[in-house]
Formats: structure tokens, C-alpha cells, sequence
């Protein structure tokens, strides 16, 4: 686990353009200073990244969000008090301080103030902003322990701050307000209907572009195990996993999930995480429900069996 002089080198890491992966209540992030570029192309080339998937900023204020943006609406305002610190990002018009290789090249970046103890004390070590997308291979399955970061990404990180398991377990849902209608860009355990009552009405991104992403998460295949997933009921082809919630099968190895959407995200990435180790032929996934309360999850598993 981390220490404060582990804390201490972190920031000194940061502060000199190198990069460290830390815990947030999502998934673990690579951390690199969101005002240097130079420091953000090794997250790119550690990740296998492309240029065209925007990074999300990780601040540690409103004033510090505000800093970096061009205006602050109202909406914002609104829910940065409901929401912040949390897993919601929010993405504004940026300042010119944002280099535009954070944005993937857009005029518009994602912040977000996370609610993890270790998150918020290192971006206030280190002095800055960070930008930091999961510390992981692009479109692999996300870490949410520090073991999964070092078996992903291995000798790429300065350092990782080991904050144990993340709570929530899938990364952040993303609401554009960039003008017009606030835009849903990815669902995730913050779902529209709360949304909905802070700001009103909000419309979802119902396309994704095959040039410049708006936002993180939106290649179509990612969030992916090395074994290949699948959703319905178990083959009887090879031996696989089943992860079901409702209506076991037979299969060789069965894991029961919560019922819970909140439940559900916190175990899906680290179950899938020690499948993966197991070697099985594949993984069957039990669809889960259609309702709102599920649609982060709905997406990365969609995404993940691409």
C-alpha cells in the first residue's frame, strides 16, 4: 500500500513529465501533468493508444476545473455540487493551457474530480492537473488493483500508488456541456435520470465517429479479456466461464454476480481480470437488465464482446 513518501516521489515523478498510475474509485489511471505535452505522449505510447481518443483531467477543485476551462455554466456548477468529487466527467471548453494533444486535437476537454483519498492527495502534491485515462493496453480490460496495472503495463509506469481495490469498478460517465443540449458521451454508474434532476433534459450520443472519438471509451471493441466474451448462455463448445445474476447453466466454472447494478460494476473488471488467468476457452456473460440503473454496464460488456 502507499505511503507518504511514496506520495512525495509521485509528485516529484509528475512534476518532471514522467508517469505514475494511481487508484480512483473507478478504475486505476496513468498519470501524467494534462499541461505537458511531452509528458502526455508517454501515456499515449505507453497504452498503445491512438491520437484520436481523448484523455480525461483529473483535478482536485472546482477551481481548479474552472482554471483550465473557457466558461463555467451553470449546469456545471450544479452538478459538480451533486456529483464532485464522483464518477462524473464533465466536458467544457477548454483553455489554451490544455495542450491539444490531451483533446485529441477538439476544443473541448473532460474533467473530472475524483472520490478517492489517494487520487485527490496526489493531483494536490504534485500541483497539477493530471491527465489519465486507465492504466492500461488500449481497448484491454481496465485495472481496478495495482496488481492489474503491473501485470499490464509492467516496467511503462515510473510508479503505482497501490490504493487497493476501486469501489465503483468502471470508469466515469462522461456529459458534454459544450452548447446546445447537454450530451450523454458514455453512461456509466451515474446514470442520466440523476442526472436529469439536477439539470433536466439530456440527450444521448447515439453514433460514435470514426475519426476523432468525444470521448474516452467509445472505440467500439474495448474493455476486452484476453479470452474472448460472449453474451447469452454457455457452448458446448470448449470450456468456458458463465457469469450469470439470474438463471445459472451448466458450465465449467460458474460465478454468481450481484443483482445489484452498484454491486455488479465494483467485482465485473477484477472477476474478469482472474478468468482470464484461469485459461478458459471463453466467457459467457448472462445479459443483465435493460434498465437505466445498467447502462454502464450494458456498454462494457457490449463493447467487450466486439
Amino acid at each position: 500500500m502507499w505511503n507518504s513518501e511514496e506520495l512525495r516521489r509521485a509528485g516529484e515523478l509528475l512534476r518532471a513529465g514522467r508517469l505514475v498510475a494511481f487508484p480512483t474509485e473507478t478504475v486505476y489511471g496513468l498519470g501524467a501533468n494534462a499541461l505537458d505535452a511531452e509528458a502526455v505522449d508517454r501515456i499515449f505510447a505507453a497504452k498503445g493508444r491512438p491520437a484520436t481518443s481523448p484523455l480525461i483531467v483529473h483535478v482536485d477543485s472546482v477551481e481548479m476545473a474552472k482554471s483550465l476551462v473557457l466558461e463555467w455554466p451553470e449546469a456545471a456548477d450544479k452538478l459538480a455540487a451533486r456529483f464532485w468529487p464522483g464518477p462524473l466527467t464533465l466536458v467544457l471548453r477548454k483553455q489554451a493551457v490544455i495542450p491539444d494533444r490531451v483533446t485529441a486535437g477538439l476544443d473541448s476537454v473532460g474533467l473530472r474530480m475524483p472520490a478517492h483519498p489517494v487520487a485527490l492527495a496526489l493531483i494536490r502534491e504534485a500541483g497539477i492537473p493530471l491527465a489519465a485515462p486507465s492504466a492500461n493496453r488500449f481497448t484491454q480490460l481496465s485495472p481496478t488493483t495495482a496488481a492489474h496495472v503491473r501485470t499490464a503495463l509492467g516496467d511503462a509506469v515510473d510508479l503505482i500508488l497501490d490504493g487497493g481495490p476501486c469501489t465503483v469498478g468502471i470508469e466515469s460517465t462522461v456529459l458534454a456541456l459544450t452548447g446546445g443540449m447537454p450530451q450523454l458521451l458514455r453512461p456509466g454508474m451515474v446514470t442520466q435520470a440523476q442526472i436529469e434532476e439536477v439539470i433536466g433534459p439530456v440527450v444521448i450520443l447515439t453514433s460514435t465517429s470514426k475519426g476523432v472519438h468525444t470521448s474516452p471509451g467509445l472505440h467500439p471493441q474495448h474493455y476486452q479479456p484476453k479470452t474472448p466474451l460472449v453474451l447469452g448462455p454457455p457452448s458446448d463448445q470448449g470450456r468456458g466461464a458463465y457469469l450469470w445474476w439470474k438463471e445459472p447453466r451448466n458450465s465449467a466454472r460458474s460465478v454468481e454476480m450481484p443483482a445489484a447494478p452498484s454491486a455488479y460494476a465494483a467485482i465485473l473488471y477484477d472477476i474478469l481480470h482472474e478468468l482470464d488467468k484461469e485459461g478458459w476457452d471463453y466467457i459467457a456473460v448472462e445479459p443483465v437488465p435493460p434498465s437505466a440503473e445498467w447502462a454502464g454496464i450494458r456498454d462494457r460488456l457490449s463493447r467487450a464482446a466486439k
